[in-house]
C-alpha cells in the first residue's frame, strides 16, 4: 500500500507542476501581445516546454512586454498610450 501512496504524492506534485507551466504560459502570451488561451494551449499540451517557448518567442512591438518590460516595472507607456501616439504620428505623414 505504500507504493500507492508515493505514486499519489508523485502525480499531485506533477499536477502542480502542469497547472503552473499552464498560467505562465498564459501570463507570457498575453505580456507579449497575443491571446491567453494560445499560452493555455501551449501550457496544457507542453508543461515546461511551452514556457521555454514563449520565453523565447518574440513579442509584439506594442506589447505590455516590449513597452513597460518583462515584469511591467519599467514605468512606460501603456499599450494605449503607444498605439494613439502610433496612429497620430500615422496620421501626421498622410
Amino acid at each position: 500500500m505504500s507504493w500507492l501512496a508515493v505514486i499519489g504524492t508523485q502525480a499531485l506534485w506533477l499536477l502542480y507542476l502542469w497547472l503552473a507551466s499552464a498560467i505562465a504560459a498564459s501570463w507570457l502570451s498575453n505580456r507579449k501581445g497575443y491571446s491567453e488561451k494560445l499560452g493555455l494551449a501551449f501550457g496544457m499540451l507542453l508543461s515546461v516546454i511551452g514556457v521555454i517557448i514563449w520565453l523565447i518567442w518574440p513579442a509584439r512591438p506594442d506589447s505590455r512586454w516590449k513597452l513597460q518590460g518583462p515584469l511591467g516595472r519599467g514605468g512606460g507607456k501603456t499599450v494605449a498610450q503607444a498605439r494613439a501616439e502610433r496612429d497620430a504620428a500615422q496620421a501626421e505623414q498622410r
